[in-house]
């Protein structure tokens, strides 16, 4: 999905795009100089003429709003336990069955092939999308544009920009349904152009990779991906566990002498073998011994919840980094194909307490 942030919000005020280009060094090329570069490198690239001319015809200054929520997003951060009370609600888990339900012939055709489970599939389109249901309504080429001209991370999104001229020139979308985020995530799945020419997938063979509609392409999409990212057949994501008092001293200790004094460098403690984490104390939810089955995992913890995680985790990470985000997705793959759960069972429940902290980033685009 790596990220802990400290929690404050910037607060932002509308400026013009006038106003805000004046704010910009003397040396700077205009927009509109600087736009004409892009046009250049685009047909130096093999993008067609029209095509060029089309995406870019209507982009004529940047987007103010882009570059507030660029300035704002870094900083939006959660405590563990209210993200996924905020997040893991009733009404979400209960529309999760239902979409579970609903394509699970599709899904399961998905997950035998790409070897990803299929709760985790539809878990993850849940989460991006609320199920489909919001993907985003902004431009991408304008908001990326507006992005690549900031000088902020324009290399990145130069970068980004291009892929998404290139989507246009490979004819899988027309432009006026190219949209998504702010920050350019496109479709159902929220991909950065460069992750939809990487491992959009067409499903269902109809020569496009639809990300924004098709849900074959989409649950795909999703399984490609975190395969690509190491996602292992038959490993677990992680599971909640039981810290004990004297369990988080002795592991404190043990991060310590593994890390050096600066234990904080990490979000989650070193990776150790389930006997070691067995022998720090460390317990299941329900009290028990840690199974000897479990693989090699690391620690995550929030005030009162934590999580004994494995290495199919990392690639929950590689799709959006940040734990609170990678731990509600595997939450949900367990609520979403489980038996149903009263409403109480649902809700964030207390553990034992600690004083470290995981915090949620506002989702990353990938």
């Amino acid at each position: 999905m790596r990220a802990a942030l400290l929690a404050s919000l910037i607060a932002c005020t509308a400026v013009t795009a006038g106003a805000w280009q004046a704010e910009q060094p003397d040396a700077r090329p205009s927009f509109a100089e600087w736009l004409a570069g892009v046009r250049a490198e685009a047909l130096g690239r093999g993008i067609r003429p029209e095509i060029v001319d089309e995406a870019l015809g209507d982009v004529e200054e940047p987007l103010p709003i882009v570059i507030e929520r660029d300035r704002a997003q870094a900083e939006t951060v959660l405590p563990l336990e209210t993200y996924l009370s905020r997040r893991l609600t009733p009404t979400l888990v209960k529309h999760g069955r239902e979409m579970f339900a609903h394509h699970r012939e599709l899904l399961d055709q998905i997950s035998a092939k790409y070897k990803i489970p299929s709760a985790i599939l539809v878990s993850v389109w849940g989460l991006e999308s609320n199920f489909g249901r919001f993907s985003g309504v902004r431009p991408t080429i304008a908001a990326l544009a507006t992005l690549a001209w900031d000088p902020r991370r324009a290399t990145l999104f130069r970068r980004e920009l291009m892929d998404a001229l290139e989507i246009l020139n490979r004819g899988d979308i027309e432009l006026a349904n190219l949209r998504g985020s702010w920050a350019g995530a496109m479709g159902q799945v929220q991909f950065m152009p460069s992750s939809y020419l990487k491992y959009a997938e067409d499903f269902d063979g109809d020569g496009r990779r639809d990300i924004w509609s098709t849900p074959g392409d989409i649950f795909a999409s999703i399984g490609n991906y975190l395969k690509g990212y190491g996602w292992v057949e038959g490993q677990r994501w992680g599971l909640e566990v039981d810290v004990p008092a004297e369990a988080r001293r002795q592991i404190a200790a043990e991060v310590e002498r593994r890390n050096g004094s600066c234990s904080a460098r990490r979000d989650m403690t070193v990776w150790m073998p389930v006997n070691r984490w067995r022998e720090l104390g460390v317990l299941t939810a329900s009290g028990k011994p840690l199974p000897d089955t479990l693989p090699e995992g690391a620690l995550v913890s929030g005030s009162t919840r934590h999580f004994l995680v494995f290495h199919n985790y990392d690639a929950l990470l590689d799709y959006n980094c940040a734990h609170s985000y990678a731990i509600a997705v595997g939450l949900l793959a367990g609520r979403v194909a489980g038996p149903a759960e009263p409403a109480k069972a649902q809700a964030s429940k207390p553990a034992s307490k600690s004083k470290k902290r995981a915090h949620a980033t506002a989702p990353k685009s990938h």
